[in-house]
């Protein structure tokens, strides 16, 4: 096999496990924002409607109420680190459900 082919050909080797290494980085990064997202969720969404509402010249403090007691669950939710499995950990952190 002449050089030119064999360099080549560890080229495209070279490539596709950056690109591999590329996509591992990616999901790993996008797993740990659907994680903090089921965490932060909640109170994410209520401190936005609450700053639309007072940006709308509309009373926000209901919402911001919320948001307060969104963060106050997710608090809750990561201290107990126990009781929180996968299929859980957004549920107690949004819904305040507890085992």
């Amino acid at each position: 096999m002449n050089p030119a082919m064999r360099k080549l050909k560890t080229s495209r080797r070279q490539f596709g496990q950056g690109m591999t290494e590329y996509i591992v980085i990616v999901a790993l990064i996008a797993v740990a924002a659907i994680a903090v997202y089921q965490l932060f969720g909640a109170t994410v969404r209520n401190q936005t409607a609450a700053i639309a509402m007072e940006v709308s010249g509309k009373n926000g403090s209901e919402a911001i109420t919320k948001a307060g007691a969104a963060a106050t669950k997710a608090e809750s939710a990561a201290k107990d680190a126990t009781k929180n499995s996968l299929s859980s950990y957004g549920d107690q952190a949004t819904t305040g459900k507890q085992d």
